[in-house]
């Protein structure tokens, strides 16, 4: 695992945490893995969280043993772009990586290996705030947006944070098979498929960041007139733009195009409809835009896994317990 300072916590912990739990569920005599954190100098490692971690090797002692690595992982956090700039880190990361079984990067830590090259004609993913920028720094990387993680050969990238230890498990059910990733995704209370891709919780905040004033007001009114048909033309001349120039900066801002934030908007609308209230589906679907119950449910199932129905049976807040958390 490679870190560095003011890398984020459980990008690092997390996977390492869902690796090493394979160990309890394994029959006598394999080990699971062996980890080494490796970073720029042996010793404390600051974090975003404020906790230190400590490195077992720095790069130059882990070049020693390059050619053991199984599994080379990059952690990713809010000093990843000043690690771009450690020579000594991107160095290691390039010989690691031809020397490794299978490279993987949590979070930002995309960035390092698309800096590499190592991500380019491949499909790869990052934390949904950095794929617009990951993909205007690297026009050859097939950025998924709104994948949890991503496995393109040898190579796999997950998306933001606690991702990262849905991508773990999967390397862990790669290694040791269903049954033992099974049991550590009980033990620490993952599910074994999340349900779902990263951009459906992140329609306000894409919104927040748009720093085009048109495009951050367009899209601020498709997050309040879900219901209204919303179409790229409608959309361009709002935005006083013509509909080829609206689409492009509309994707240049956002990493999406306006189909898919209009669909995303909705969806985030109705799943808080869908917890907070019991107003029927069919209803719902009409109040944020879908239509009618079959279509959102259609769009339930290809984002989350799961119908609107079943959604709610999941997350719902029922008005008793409410009443009871409002209870003096």
């Amino acid at each position: 695992m490679v870190t560095y300072p003011n890398a984020h916590i459980l990008d690092v912990a997390g996977p390492l945490e869902v690796l090493t739990g394979a160990a309890l569920f394994l029959p006598e005599g394999p080990s699971s893995y062996t980890i080494h954190l490796v970073a720029h100098s042996k010793g404390n490692v600051s974090t975003t969280s404020g906790l230190n971690l400590q490195a077992s090797q720095s790069f130059a002692t882990a070049k020693r043993d390059i050619t053991d690595i199984d599994t080379l992982i990059i952690s990713g956090g809010h000093g990843t772009a000043e690690a771009m700039q450690d020579t000594a880190l991107m160095d290691y990361v390039a010989e690691a990586a031809r020397q490794a079984k299978r490279v993987v990067s949590i979070c930002t830590g995309a960035m390092i290996l698309a800096e590499l090259g190592l991500l380019d004609g491949r499909r790869a993913t990052t934390h949904w705030w950095w794929c617009p920028i990951l993909a205007q720094r690297y026009p050859e990387v097939m950025i998924e947006p709104d994948a949890i993680f991503i496995r393109d050969g040898n190579i796999w990238t997950s998306a933001g944070v606690t991702a990262g230890m849905d991508l773990a498990l999967a390397l862990l059910e790669d290694d040791w098979g269903h049954e033992v990733a099974l049991k550590v995704a009980r033990y620490n209370v993952m599910y074994m498929m999340r349900p779902g891709g990263q951009t459906q919780f992140s329609a306000n905040l894409i919104a927040q960041k748009a720093e085009d004033a048109k495009i951050a007001e367009t899209l601020e009114h498709i997050l309040t007139n879900s219901a209204e048909h919303l179409t790229v033309t409608s959309l361009a001349s709002r935005a006083a733009m013509s509909e080829r120039s609206f689409t492009r900066k509309f994707k240049d801002e956002t990493g999406m195009t306006p189909a898919h934030y209009v669909e995303a908007a909705r969806l985030q609308k109705a799943r808080v409809e869908l917890e907070q209230t019991d107003v029927p589906v069919e209803q719902i679907a009409r109040q944020t835009g879908f239509g009618s119950a079959e279509r959102m449910r259609r769009v339930f199932q290809r984002h989350l896994g799961v119908s609107a129905t079943d959604y709610r049976d999941r997350f719902r807040i029922t008005s008793a317990r409410t009443e009871e958390e409002h209870a003096p």
